[in-house]
């Protein structure tokens, strides 16, 4: 099995930056990239980022492309996300997952192991 834990969520205000983590443990050797989800409240689950480990790509959704950046280690199982420019809009709790599949990085049916999620707030 593969376990996640995200870090770094918070309060911060809009304009503001924050930096989340997250540490992947356990059956790792079959992953082939980490993605970025969110979820806010009564909304279901959507695409934030991703890294596919071959050859470094990573995938954007539309609404946070120029403003977040994925980038990970495949050696060490971890993949960040930095959160610049934050709106109000981007408060959600944030879930990392792996993709042991090798492809749809962009589709949540495509992960098949999620952390627990770490809450981000925008608000001034």
């Amino acid at each position: 099995q593969v376990q996640l834990v995200e870090s770094g969520g918070g309060l911060v205000q809009p304009g503001g930056s924050l930096r989340l983590s997250c540490a992947a443990s356990g059956r790792t050797f079959s992953m082939y990239g980490m993605g970025w989800f969110r979820q806010a409240p009564e909304k279901g689950r959507e695409f934030v980022a991703a890294i596919k480990w071959s050859g470094g790509t990573t995938y954007y959704a539309d609404s946070v492309k120029g403003r977040f950046t994925v980038s990970g280690d495949s050696a060490k199982n971890t993949v960040l996300l930095q959160m610049n420019s934050l709106k109000p809009e981007d408060t959600a709790v944030y879930f990392c997952a792996a993709n042991r599949l090798g492809w749809g990085f962009t589709r949540r049916d495509a992960y098949d192991h999620w952390g627990q999620g770490t809450q981000v707030t925008v608000s001034s």
